[in-house]
């Protein structure tokens, strides 16, 4: 790469990668088809390339209306393609079309062979937990965000909260609960949920994202319903100790090795609690407020305990930091870190930026140099023993 990003004086070639085979494949469509429409098109190239929920793959100008019509959804923006350019200067690259292939080959060429960097954009499972990561590091791909441990901790919130207690970060309580052990046992378990913090708490699956299978429950009957729903979507199981009182606020985070924190804001859902309806439902009432109403000094500590935990799970360019600030007292605690946020030009990630004065096209850039830098920082390490 040339010191101003291209490669060898064209534009750099940035596969969006985005679907996946999660309960949160219609919230990566979202996020790609706002990356889509801003990146900046003088500066880079564009492969799409999907996921379906069978876990298919598909590439080419129109991967992305593909997996929209077979999965409609409110999330995605109207007015059509996003990709579509009557520039040719500025068109979608099909992937195929960028490596020279073998007229005698009956072998496909796979799509991430034609592009520079990826840019994954699949949430959840199969895509934010280190298994997308592992197979760009086998195909020595540079990408965006973190790598494989730091997504796979990441993603599985008990590893979370273990890795984030053995750096003496605030956490709620809370219990692991594998399926087996609800299917097995179910009154044993909501005796032990009960005995460990009580009512109210909320259930979630270990590995998921955008409230998808969470539940706020006040009785036994509540968690068994919420045990139930969250036991669909993962084998292992969370629950936790509810933040009564707490006002939620997230903090964006920038960064490689040195990483920086943007202003908090803060979330108001009219609902019980944050869940996959508030977050994305157009009628749903919710409010994001950025910047939050903090203290110089409560904004200063939110901001140091992101980047805190972002580098307790060794994270690289992006995550958002999920917090709660005890009402009256100002006291913080750590909730959670996403290490592919939701990242459509309306998301909390990017507005956080925004309003700290970095813009949606901007943040996409610079995420792609850091990829860039991490690569050129990792082709540093030997791969042979002795001299």
């Amino acid at each position: 790469m040339g010191a101003n990003g291209s490669a060898g004086g064209r534009r750099i070639r940035v596969g969006l990668i985005f679907g996946g085979k999660s309960g949160e494949h219609e919230v990566s469509l979202a996020s790609a088809q706002s990356v889509a429409r801003a990146i900046n098109r003088d500066k880079y190239d564009i492969a799409l390339i999907g996921i379906t929920k069978d876990g298919c793959w598909i590439s080419g100008d129109h991967a992305l209306k593909e997996l929209a019509a077979a999965s409609p959804s409110p999330l995605l923006l109207p007015n059509g393609d996003p990709t579509s350019s009557d520039s040719p200067e500025h068109r979608v690259i099909d992937s195929w079309e960028l490596v020279p292939q073998d007229a005698h080959s009956l072998a496909p060429v796979s799509p991430l062979a034609a592009i520079d960097v990826a840019f994954p954009l699949v949430h959840g499972p199969f895509g934010e937990d280190g298994t997308i990561q592992g197979l760009l590091e086998l195909a020595d791909i540079p990408y965006v965000g973190a790598g494989v441990a730091a997504s796979a901790v990441g993603m599985d919130k008990a590893l979370m909260k273990a890795v984030f207690q053995a750096h003496g970060l605030p956490i709620v309580d809370w219990v692991v609960v594998l399926r087996r052990e609800w299917e097995m046992n179910p009154d044993g378990v909501i005796q032990q949920i009960e005995k460990a913090f009580g009512y109210p708490c909320f259930i979630k699956p270990a590995n998921l994202g955008s409230s998808v299978g969470v539940s706020k429950a006040h009785n036994a009957a509540e968690v068994r319903e919420g045990l139930a729903l969250a036991a669909q979507y993962d084998r292992k199981l969370i629950a936790e100790r509810s933040a009564e009182g707490c006002r939620e606020i997230e903090c964006s985070v920038l960064g490689n090795d040195e990483p920086i924190a943007s202003i908090p804001g803060e979330i108001l859902p009219k609902r019980e609690f944050y869940d996959y309806a508030a977050k994305y439902e157009k009628d749903s009432g919710t409010e994001l407020v950025v910047p939050a109403d903090l203290s110089p000094a409560t904004t200063g500590q939110l901001q140091e305990m992101a980047v805190k935990a972002f580098r307790a799970i060794d994270a690289s360019g992006m995550a958002r930091v999920d917090f709660f600030v005890e009402r009256g007292t100002d006291r913080i605690i750590l909730n959670e870190i996403n290490t592919i946020p939701g990242f459509t030009a309306v998301s909390m990630y990017p507005k956080m930026w925004d309003k700290t004065g970095l813009s949606y096209s901007d943040i996409i850039d610079r995420l792609i140099q850091l990829a860039l830098e991490r690569q050129a920082d990792k082709r540093k390490n030997k791969t042979s023993y002795g001299s």
